[in-house]
């Protein structure tokens, strides 16, 4: 009996220590205070973060990619991820979210009723994102049509299932410093930003661990593709050798200098950044520029 209390103690210890470790985030109250939204602004952060990439139906085009029904399905080594319905519908999107529900959603990867989201759901890149450019985006949302398309649930079996074993995952792999530091001017800081943040480009093109981290000392140096099929191509200047002029002229057209054109998944990536003002695309080509060189 003794022995079986010590046991039991030591469980509900343990218990208690996990439940700890692996508690959810959230953006504090007062941090979304003072920030107000602008619809204008947030249609640039929502082409910056490629929401209809992921979010509008499966082969959507054109204006149908502005109704984020979901539904996209995303094969990885732990199962299959659907992406989920964040049109401004009230029942089946994300319409009764406030401002605050967004930003503790992708910068910490908390639902609004205190759950961890899988890490398909780039969190970990969106965690750079400022609460101000969250407002604009939650605001530009809500201009968006509605779609009472239910979200589908993920195909994903035990132990991947236990969501609250993502709090563990989390305290290896989120909340990470920026990746290119130093002394950066105006124009490197904003494609860091739009890079390493809001356009989510590691979660592609960076290979991960077998817990599905990234691994930093790879970044950007290219990855087995997430559905098993061919490989997501190194951006590092070791293997990219366009010219930063080169790697504008295809954000913005999806031609290469080779008079290829972009084609999977990029495709649809290229119809985001091609909505963006040169600048924020030199920008960018500007950072891949700087990268450190990895074979």
């Amino acid at each position: 009996m003794h022995r079986l209390l010590w046991v039991t103690a030591l469980a509900l210890v343990g218990l208690a220590l996990f439940w700890g470790l692996t508690r959810p985030e959230t953006v504090p109250e007062q941090a979304m205070a003072a920030v107000t939204g602008d619809a204008t602004r947030g249609e640039l952060v929502f082409h910056a973060g490629g929401c209809a990439s992921c979010h509008a139906a499966p082969d959507a085009s054109g204006a149908a990619r502005l109704v984020l029904s979901g539904g996209q399905k995303f094969p990885s080594p732990f199962g299959t991820f659907l992406a989920p319905n964040i049109s401004p519908d009230p029942i089946h999107g994300i319409g009764s979210w406030s401002p605050r529900d967004l930003a503790s959603a992708m910068r910490y990867g908390t639902s609004p009723t205190g759950a961890h989201y899988y890490p398909a759901f780039p969190y970990t890149s969106y965690a750079h994102a400022s609460l101000g450019d969250i407002a604009d985006l939650h605001s530009f949302l809500a201009t968006l049509p509605a779609s009472d398309v239910p979200s589908q649930p993920h195909e994903i079996g035990f132990p991947f299932s236990i969501r609250r074993g993502l709090g563990l995952w989390k305290r290896l792999f989120a909340g990470k410093p920026w990746v290119l530091g130093g002394d950066l001017n105006e124009q490197l800081t904003r494609g860091r930003y739009l890079v390493e943040g809001l356009g989510h480009c590691s979660e592609c093109h960076t290979p991960r661990d077998a817990i599905g981290g990234l691994d930093r000392s790879r970044w950007m140096a290219g990855a087995p593709s997430p559905n098993g099929k061919g490989k997501v191509p190194n951006l590092t200047p070791a293997k990219l050798r366009w010219s930063e002029k080169d790697i504008a002229y295809y954000l913005e057209t999806g031609f290469t200098p080779d008079f290829d054109a972009a084609g999977g998944h990029m495709a649809s990536v290229v119809l985001n950044t091609g909505q963006l003002p040169p600048r924020d695309r030199a920008a960018i080509a500007a950072y891949l520029k700087a990268l450190a060189p990895l074979e």
